[in-house]
């Protein structure tokens, strides 16, 4: 028993710590995972080839200490199963673990880019220990939002389509199509078939468009830092600011100095 709760604390400081261990092993997660997400992408345009299959293994066992040790932590261990991040963990596991059954669900791995969400997570760390991200918060949560948003809505594009659509054969080519219509270039040599593609494109027209439009707004717009006014509460001044815009109550903003 307090061999399983020694366990437990030290996993909790590792996934859940403020400590610089706990953060750097966070970093390395999210590392991991752009490198299996890397690794899927390149897979689902090479094709089979036998000796990838120890490869499968080793990512899924990964991913399986992972999943249980975040399943074991969490508090409310049902809610946490049904979450979407970590649903789409357990279908890459089935599907790496039993290939033979699973091969034709193969193509579900790409749903792996689900895991960029803890960059969310990763950020919150950063602008705690570098004012490069506590400064330009707005910008970098911009360009995470466009990124996840990319790379999730190509894994819905090739997972709807790659089995009944011709011109979508990996990735590659859903990637190319949602990058085509998210600028509204939209060349045309690549369509998804059915109404249901049809309605996907829709939805990366609208909702893509927006991102991007408010990510260049958050590069472009004048510099502001974060910082609560005392008086009325106002949260985003000029970086040279000594008083409220709003209620004129002096500041008293930390700088690096001349």
């Amino acid at each position: 028993m307090k061999k399983h709760r020694a366990i437990y604390h030290s996993l909790q400081l590792l996934y859940e710590g403020r400590s610089l261990r706990a953060r750097h092993f966070r970093y390395a997660l999210l590392a991991l995972d752009f490198l299996i997400i890397g690794y899927f992408l390149i897979v689902s345009m090479v094709g089979d080839i036998p000796w990838l299959v120890f490869i499968d293994y080793t990512i899924a066992a990964i991913m399986l200490v992972d999943y249980l040790a975040r399943l074991w932590l969490a508090r409310r261990k049902l809610h946490y199963a049904f979450m979407t991040v970590a649903l789409a963990d357990a279908i890459v596991i089935i599907t790496l673990l039993l290939p033979v059954i699973t091969e034709n669900f193969a193509f579900l791995r790409v749903i792996r880019t689900l895991r960029l969400i803890r960059s969310y997570h990763m950020v919150h760390d950063l602008r705690g220990r570098y004012r490069f991200f506590a400064n330009n918060e707005e910008i970098v949560h911009g360009v995470i939002n466009l990124f996840v948003f990319i790379f999730f809505v190509t894994a819905l594009v090739y997972v709807q389509q790659v089995r009944t659509n011709p011109e979508i054969s990996n990735y590659v080519d859903a990637l190319y199509f949602t990058v085509t219509t998210l600028t509204t270039t939209g060349f045309g040599d690549i369509t998804l078939e059915g109404p249901w593609g049809r309605l996907l494109a829709v939805f990366i027209m609208i909702f893509g468009v927006a991102l991007f439009l408010k990510l260049v707004q958050a590069i472009f717009r004048t510099h502001k830092i974060e910082y609560k006014c005392p008086e009325c509460g106002l949260n985003r001044h000029d970086p040279d600011a000594i008083h409220c815009k709003h209620c004129g109550v002096v500041l008293k903003i930390e700088t690096d100095g001349i």
